[in-house]
């Protein structure tokens, strides 16, 4: 019997270990579109409705019939199996919201914990993070004009192909690529600019240069104003608390919905760092995996300013067609550096 605990002590503990381990290598896959891509297996959804099905059925004999720990081990593997198979075909800017709904289920499963071994404040304090995160998850899906069914299960069978391509693949089109100076000029003598700030500001932390740029645009009369995509970043509210960070007026923020009708009578629409959240393919092209994905519809401004490293995909890993538009002219640089260039350029105008 000592020897059964000794092992199981030493199981759990190795289990710890792995588990930080994959942890620590799963945000480092996440930082590259061709490491985070997602993964869609053949019969997916089949795959995962018969583990569910199983895992129920365990718990079922679980309670009612034996505990044995043989069955409860395995029942964490299909359980850990099942997760893997629901999380891996959403990518794109439906991340954050699974990110939170899955900070929901570990309050629940804290809160269930609480109860089998009779701990009220585990039990409150799981209910309030399970509670929490669903409430967040909600708004998120409701901000974006889907169901939380749509954004788990609408990639089952789905094919990982971009607009015209696979995934991650760079078109071959021709894009208009612009200077500091002309882009100072067009900036300078426009009635009205949004900015449209993503992950690509936030990595660079361009927050203060894109407010500097704005405090120079409205000393000349220009209308400035922000598009806050409901899941631009990598987490609810980023973009939010980096401008905030910033010192940028709150009333110069707004929402998809209150925003997106004023990109038709904007003169000039800066995009820096956004990609996946300002894709025509998710409101134009069926195929691609992201349709049906609320975006901003920068595409519909007078002149759009695409400021980017490079063409490379998003998140989703796929193409944006917005980069090859008539009407758009991109600007290859870092955030930050790139902003400061406009900066000197506006100055000089």
């Amino acid at each position: 019997m000592e020897d059964l605990v000794l092992d199981t002590g030493l199981i759990i503990t190795s289990t710890y270990l792995v588990s930080a381990a994959l942890f620590i290598l799963g945000l480092k896959l996440l930082g590259s579109p061709a490491t985070a891509r997602p993964i869609r297996l053949p019969l997916q959804n089949i795959l995962s409705g018969a583990l569910f099905l199983a895992i129920v059925s365990i718990i079922v004999y679980l309670v009612a019939v034996d505990a044995s720990q043989p069955l409860f081990l395995g029942l964490i593997a299909l359980c850990i199996l099942l997760g893997v198979l629901l999380v891996i075909p959403i990518g794109g800017a439906d991340m954050p919201v699974v990110i939170s709904l899955l900070n929901s289920y570990s309050g629940l499963a804290a809160a269930a914990a609480g109860f089998v071994i009779n701990n009220t404040i585990l039990i409150i304090g799981g209910a309030l993070v399970g509670a929490a995160g669903f409430i967040l998850t909600r708004t998120m899906t409701t901000a974006m004009h889907r169901s939380l069914f749509n954004v788990i299960f609408s990639a089952f069978g789905a094919a990982a192909s971009g607009s015209g391509g696979p995934a991650g693949a760079i078109s071959d089109r021709p894009v208009r690529d612009g200077n500091a100076e002309d882009i100072g000029i067009m900036l300078a003598y426009a009635r009205t600019v949004i900015v449209v700030p993503g992950y690509g500001l936030a990595v660079a932390q361009a927050q203060h240069q894109v407010r500097e740029l704005a405090d120079l645009l409205e000393a000349r009369g220009v209308d400035v104003r922000y598009a806050i995509h409901p899941v631009a970043g990598r987490m609810p509210g980023h973009m939010n608390v980096l401008l905030a960070e910033a010192d940028v007026p709150y009333d110069k923020l707004f929402d998809l919905d209150e925003i997106n009708d004023s990109f038709e009578r904007t003169d000039v629409a800066i995009v820096i760092g956004a990609n996946d959240v300002t894709n025509p393919a998710a409101r134009d092209t069926p195929e691609s995996p992201i349709y049906g994905m609320p975006i901003l519809n920068v595409d519909k401004a007078g002149q759009v300013v695409v400021l980017k490293r490079s063409l490379s995909p998003g998140f989703a890993g796929i193409d944006n067609d917005l980069f090859y538009n008539e009407n758009t002219t991109m600007f290859f640089a870092d955030a930050k550096q790139g902003l400061m260039r406009l900066i000197e350029a506006v100055q000089e105008s």
